[in-house]
């Protein structure tokens, strides 16, 4: 059984920093993409960041290049999603997805086949 499970959320004021944390279980992230998305209230889930599998590119929404840094560390089968300069725009909840494939396919949430049940970001003084 696949899992992808975010941690990490919270509540942070604005110009501070969270690393999230999606933990995978029942398969490789070496073999997949990953991506980060988010879905603020009221608003539609977007792609925040992608990353290629091992040895990838990595792809950026063209609105978050800058503060949002992705990683992976295979020995843990985990991805994080480091964001800096927290703003309170960028409250929302998190969510980690997965597909098989060498690289990004974008941010097209079909072309994802497997998703956590997300993290809360909370950016507020």
């Amino acid at each position: 059984q696949v899992r992808l499970v975010e941690s990490g959320g919270g509540l942070v004021q604005p110009g501070g920093s969270l690393r999230l944390s999606c933990v995978a279980s029942g398969l490789r992230l070496d073999y997949y993409y990953i991506g980060w998305f988010r879905q603020a209230p009221g608003k539609e889930r977007e792609g925040v960041v992608c990353f290629g599998r091992s040895g990838g590119t990595t792809t950026y929404a063209d609105s978050e290049k800058g503060r949002f840094t992705i990683s992976r560390d295979i020995a843990k089968n985990t991805v994080y999603l480091q964001i800096d300069t927290l703003k309170p725009e960028d409250t929302a909840v998190y969510y980690c997805a997965t597909g098989f494939g060498p690289s990004c396919p974008g941010f097209e949430m079909t072309s994802y086949l497997y998703w956590g049940q997300g993290t809360q970001v909370t950016v507020s003084s």
